[in-house]
């Protein structure tokens, strides 16, 4: 019997401790503060951070967020930035990608004080991740290790597969699965672009992450049978619906399901951690900086 995994029931519960541990930060006179900037007219992009500001909201964290015309000068976001860097009610700055072509995404990251970079992306955060330090996972892989644990699935001494080598999501979570300790320990491969016969490589996984952002690349032809399956992407597809697309993940759910014990679905699945996971950073950081503690789990 495949088990699905309801992303959005494990989101809840951690949004439910995030709350907890606002509470406890609101009673020594800290309330987290969460920065979002968009320099995009970008449709997708506004709607992404009206979800993490609403995520804000719901669990006492404030938001400030910062809006950027995208033909504006680098240095004005930039300025933005080191205005926000300085700002002690802010505790979490998060800048919504992509940003304008003339503006380099590297140097955005390396302007946002490390301490305050709640998606983990500044190159101090990546070395303290790869040296087993971790100040602030990846919302995304993050994400995927709650489900993992969620789900009951031990990773020690697993053969796991990760399909995609983005900075986002499959460098830091094979970086995660290598590591000593609970949610680490596996034996990971990671496969892209340039990988000859993926089939093989996933089949002979226990665990298999998809984050390579192709619709539907891996079916159930490339599995095994009792493998685990997180299908991180999310992708539009033509379909013949009211909004003329549907969402699809980069596993093809129906025959992937036949041979998976445990699979994440797509839209409801990994996605509702991503956000769960950026309140979870973000109470982090009002912690680390009040230097008032919080019990996160």
């Amino acid at each position: 019997m495949t088990t699905v995994i309801d992303g959005n029931g494990i989101a809840d519960g951690i949004r439910a401790d995030v709350s907890d541990c606002v509470e406890t930060l609101a009673d020594e006179g800290v309330v987290p503060g969460l920065a979002t900037v968009l320099m995009s007219d970008d449709g997708a992009s506004e709607t992404y951070v009206s979800m993490k500001q609403q995520a804000c909201e719901e669990v006492g964290i404030r938001g400030f967020h910062h809006e950027i015309d995208p033909d504006a000068p680098a240095d004005t976001l930039f300025e933005k930035l080191d205005e926000l860097n300085d700002d002690p009610d802010v505790h979490g700055i998060l800048v919504q990608m992509p940003v304008p072509d003339h503006v380099t995404k590297r140097t955005v990251l390396e302007c946002i004080d490390p301490e305050k970079d709640v998606d983990g992306f500044h190159p101090e955060n990546v070395g303290r991740l790869v040296a087993g330090n971790a100040r602030y996972k990846p919302c995304t892989p993050h994400g995927v290790q709650k489900i993992l644990a969620a789900a009951g699935v031990d990773t020690e001494g697993k053969d796991a597969v990760v399909v995609g080598r983005s900075d986002i999501v499959g460098k830091p979570m094979a970086n995660l699965l290598v590591q000593y300790g609970t949610g680490g320990n596996a034996t990971t491969t990671v496969c892209h672009s340039r990988t000859e016969d993926l089939a093989a490589k996933t089949r002979a996984a226990d665990i298999v992450i998809a984050a390579a952002g192709v619709p539907e690349m891996i079916d159930g032809e490339m599995l095994s049978e009792g493998v685990t399956v997180v299908d991180v992407g999310i992708n539009r597809v033509d379909a013949d619906t009211e909004k003329g697309y549907e969402l699809v993940g980069d596993v093809d759910f129906e025959s992937a399901r036949e041979k998976a014990e445990v699979i994440t679905p797509v839209p409801g699945g990994v996605g509702p951690l991503t956000i769960a996971m950026l309140m979870y950073n973000t109470v982090k950081a009002a912690s680390l900086q009040s230097g008032v503690a919080v019990d996160l789990p």
